[in-house]
């Protein structure tokens, strides 16, 4: 399958639009303040499902045709993306298979149950979750929906930035969090087709920094499960559509410690009043605590989601 463009982000953002909601841009005084960068964040935490994935689950799924939805669909995550295939399962009326692990976060856990999806739950560190999706896709027919590594997820996602960029056209940076790659190279591909000057990085943890590894070796990298209380950024190794896209695309990577991942979710919620993820922090992090390279004055941060459970929360 070829690599997505522009215009498929474009035709993504129509077939998803039933689905996934428009989200708002937010700024904050105090943020800004401390930050020395005026930051424009787009609140994906306010999207169906508590996260961006609604948008390439959804667009992946409206993609197929019928005789392919009626076989069901198979998805490997730690929750958001679970979350998302089954909204967008049960929208359609078709049978969903969510392969979460035994460490997922219990607020996605139940909130992707209560689609009405399957759940199959395993050990991170002894099993490989894309060998039991494979698996279960081959006993069932079902499709296999893959969580970032498919121009259809990465179209998707791509939607996220067009809303950004159309509503703040003035932004000289964005700054994604990066697990997989989908979200931040489907907002490279829209943000570059408004701005080609615009400074883009990717932000992921230090523990999790296989990205990090990855551009500066020039091929992807596979490092061991990552200990970071990102729970949502904890894949081992570049994907084969997203790595390309973010070499030739993105200024860069930064990283962020897991301190400060926590001290930003606290901000946030302290200062801006809406709870955030630690996955959804990590781009805000960047800005806090200053690792962006300087010359941007305004910044888009996209703020990838809310889904966090209340006993992690009170921890923090």
């Amino acid at each position: 399958m070829n690599a997505p463009t522009f215009q498929d982000i474009r035709a993504a953002a129509t077939r998803i639009a039933p689905l996934a909601h428009r989200t708002p841009v937010l700024s904050n005084r105090s943020f800004n303040q401390r930050a020395g960068v005026e930051a424009h964040f787009k609140c994906e935490n306010f999207q169906r499902g508590g996260a961006f994935k609604i948008r390439g689950a959804s667009n992946f799924l409206f993609s197929l045709d019928d005789a392919t939805r009626k076989r069901g669909v198979v998805a490997y995550s730690s929750g958001n993306h679970a979350q998302a295939v089954a909204i967008a399962a049960q929208h359609l009326g078709i049978p969903a298979t969510l392969v979460m692990p035994d460490d997922a976060p219990r607020s996605k856990v139940e909130a992707t149950a209560a689609r009405g999806a399957t759940i199959i739950r395993y050990d991170r560190h002894k099993e490989s979750r894309e060998a039991i999706g494979r698996r279960i896709s081959e006993e069932t027919g079902a499709t296999l929906v893959p969580p970032y590594d498919h121009p259809w997820i990465i179209a998707g996602q791509g939607t996220c930035a067009l809303e950004l960029m159309e509503d703040r056209p003035d932004i000289d940076a964005l700054l994604v969090c990066l697990g997989g790659g989908g979200l931040l190279s489907g907002s490279a591909l829209a943000a570059r087709a408004f701005y080609s000057g615009l400074r883009i990085y990717g932000v992921e943890p230090e523990l999790g920094n296989d990205w990090w590894l990855s551009r500066r070796a020039g091929e992807p990298v596979e490092i061991p499960s990552p200990p970071t209380i990102a729970d949502g950024l904890r894949t081992t190794k570049p994907g084969v559509h997203t790595f390309p896209l973010v070499q030739k695309l993105v200024d860069d990577i930064l990283l962020v410690t897991e301190e400060e991942i926590r001290e930003t979710v606290k901000f946030i919620l302290s200062r801006l009043k809406i709870v955030v993820e630690p996955s959804g922090a990590v781009a805000a992090a960047a800005l806090l605590f200053g690792k962006m390279p300087p010359g941007p004055k305004r910044a888009g941060v996209i703020i990838s989601g809310g889904n966090v459970d209340l006993e992690v929360l009170a921890s923090l």
